[in-house]
């Protein structure tokens, strides 16, 4: 699975470096952080699956995985409103409000998780799996609702 984030960081940067009036510019980075945003969810599913049937070395993939997509959201998420700025909810009707009852948890668990993901990570490679565990009960969930919401968000602002 890393060889196939791996393909994929490679398909980004070729690109970036593309000078075709095709080429991808910064009004594409929303869509490519829903779709990095969507794979992390179905990473964090599969690699819950696998730990809950004792597949370990699966579930270390699924959860690297994850860890590679969500660095890229946040690289390519940081890039795009350093060029773009806020974009405003363009939605004057019934869905304003369960956009951002959707948005303020995402965005205050989203900056919360980080610091819980790195040290979620340290357990795992200090093979210190009982205190892994115990946070993962915690910070997984989270992950998830960000991961997930970080899509809906997506499609409710640009879709």
């Amino acid at each position: 699975m890393s060889g196939f984030a791996a393909s994929c960081l490679l398909l980004f940067f070729d690109h970036l470096r593309s000078r075709d009036s095709n080429a991808m510019s910064v009004t594409d980075l929303p869509a490519i952080n829903a779709c990095l945003n969507g794979c992390c969810t179905i990473f964090l599913m599969l690699g819950f699956i696998a730990i809950k049937r004792g597949a370990v070395k699966t579930h270390q993939k699924c959860m690297i995985a994850a860890l590679i997509l969500s660095a890229l959201f946040l690289t390519s998420y940081l890039i795009y409103h350093f060029q773009v700025g806020s974009v405003p909810y363009p939605h004057r009707d019934w869905t304003r409000p369960i956009y951002f009852a959707i948005l303020i948890p995402h965005i205050i668990l989203a900056a919360v998780n980080v610091p819980f993901i790195a040290a979620l990570v340290y357990r795992a490679l200090k093979g210190e799996f009982d205190r892994h565990r115990r946070l993962a009960r915690w910070v997984w969930p989270s992950w998830v609702f960000v991961s997930l919401t970080g899509a809906i968000i997506y499609l409710m602002l640009y879709g």
